[in-house]
């Protein structure tokens, strides 16, 4: 063994989970998140992700752009260490070039936590739905950006007679295209005060 390896003692171990039990009973923690959170696709029963999921981070690990990431505290205590999606640089596209559109997350999850009905597609498995935030959006501030609709692959995204755009949320599957190049927070003398890209992908608060 190392000289420098961390060893976790039985004592240790012990003392983080009473730690841990301890700020769930005094409302600390929580044990499951506030609200739902935009999963992988596959990951769209909730239950299912959270009781099969092993934490075993492969589907981090295989993702060719790098989208799926994990949950942290903050998303509950039952959540850590689960799949969730980050589309701060790129988008989910069904791994179409990396392995001919069929998701390798869903295919190297060892216990079927993320696993897709018979005959799902890209077009009809709803990850989340795009959400703009009009006081953030360039576009509502006439200076011509389209990004988020140029990005668009479904047409869920359109355009009003002045170029500010509009989704059209049964059009969406959340595949996150959209929030991923959107440069509101680039430009932050006229989207002043904004904590967000100006549209994002939320959880569909109907699957």
């Amino acid at each position: 063994m190392g000289k420098n390896k961390p060893v976790i003692t039985r004592r240790d171990l012990c003392a983080g989970l009473g730690g841990t039990a301890a700020l769930v009973a005094l409302g600390g923690l929580r044990l499951t998140g506030p609200e739902k959170l935009v999963r992988p696709p596959g990951g769209q029963d909730e239950e299912r992700l959270i009781s099969a999921c092993i934490r075993c981070e492969k589907c981090y690990e295989v993702c060719p752009h790098g989208v799926i990431a994990p949950a942290h505290i903050e998303n509950g205590v039952v959540n850590m260490r689960t799949p969730v999606m980050n589309f701060d640089a790129a988008w989910c596209d069904w791994c179409a070039e990396a392995n001919g559109g069929a998701p390798l997350c869903v295919e190297c999850c060892p216990t079927e936590a993320l696993a897709l009905p018979a005959g799902a597609v890209e077009e009809t498995t709803v990850l989340g739905v795009a959400v703009i935030k009009e006081d953030w959006c360039l576009a509502y501030r006439l200076t011509g950006c389209r990004f988020c609709y140029d990005a668009c692959e479904f047409e869920a995204i359109e355009l009003d007679g002045e170029s500010r755009p509009s989704v059209v949320a049964d059009r969406c599957n959340g595949c996150g295209a959209c929030e991923s190049v959107c440069v509101s927070l680039r430009n932050g003398s006229i989207s002043s005060g904004a904590t967000s890209r100006a549209i994002i992908v939320v959880p569909d608060t109907e699957a």
